[in-house]
């Protein structure tokens, strides 16, 4: 199957410019980086595209065994590289599960990714006391699954808001909502699956790729104390906190994201905090 269709993949091309290459998380779809996109246009090749099951992908493509773990959008990922032909030094930037994705692509490809951008990470988002606060009980996450599964529609409109953040955030709110609402239930109930309950803490030690986590302050999926444990686990990686609530400041701040991007793919931000 051709894989720029399966994943629609798209192209904001500038042949001879650096790669940067966007994954979204759970429930989105490559549109949510639009608000971030324009400011890379001149410096960067831009290249979109969405997991199977998500966003206009093929949703015939779509094997409930091969997207039960984070491993099938691995390969989606890692497929997407290479019908681009795109074998090295790639600027990765993801969201949420996303970051998870693809950190454990460069564990795959260690030549793959020059550098990473991690929008709201999270390795685990369960909590696993007494040395891990993932921000989530399992009753929570299995409550929330159990939502889904009852009224779809009501899960999607309660919970946009708790992704998007701050009340000032209604335009992602509504981005978010109607992303939730245009995915297949069967493949979003599996992907949400999926995302919840993996768990790559151990794979951390692995990642070789300098990275640059971007913490949100105030976050109801990603607690800043996975931001210091991702930045203590994750070699060469630098730790940004942005003051900003919610888990999607690509959509509700991206002047800021991309500022901080600039900076640290610059160079002038490479500062690893102790």
């Amino acid at each position: 199957m051709d894989v720029i269709q399966r994943n629609h993949v798209q192209q904001h091309t500038n042949q001879a410019a650096p790669v940067l290459l966007y994954a979204h998380g759970f429930g989105c779809n490559q549109e949510m980086w639009g608000h971030l996109t324009p400011e890379f246009t001149a410096s960067h090749r831009q290249v979109l595209f969405d997991y199977v099951g998500s966003g206009q992908s093929d949703v015939h493509a779509f094997d409930p065994n091969r997207y039960s773990s984070l491993q099938g959008y691995v390969q989606d990922l890692i497929d997407v590289c290479d019908a681009l032909s795109l074998k090295r030094g790639v600027i990765f930037v993801g969201h949420s599960v996303s970051c998870s994705i693809g950190i454990l692509a460069s564990i795959q490809r260690p030549k793959l990714f020059s550098q990473m951008i991690l929008v709201g990470p999270s390795p685990c988002f369960l909590n696993d006391p007494p040395d891990y606060r993932g921000g989530f009980e399992r009753a929570d996450l299995e409550g929330l699954l159990e939502l889904m599964d009852q009224n779809y529609i009501g899960w999607a409109q309660y919970f946009a808001p708790v992704v998007a953040g701050a009340t000032l955030a209604q335009q992602p709110a509504a981005e978010l909502s109607s992303s939730f609402c245009s995915t297949d239930p069967v493949t979003a109930r599996l992907f949400a699956e999926t995302t919840f309950f993996s768990d790559i803490r151990d794979q951390l030690q692995h990642c070789t790729t300098p990275s640059l986590i971007l913490q949100h302050r105030n976050d109801a999926l990603a607690p800043l104390s996975v931001g210091d444990y991702l930045h203590q686990h994750l070699a060469g990686s630098t730790l940004e906190i942005l003051e900003v609530s919610g888990h999607c400041a690509h959509m509700s701040h991206p002047v800021l994201v991309a500022d901080c991007m600039h900076r640290y793919l610059s160079g002038s931000d490479r500062i690893v905090l102790p």
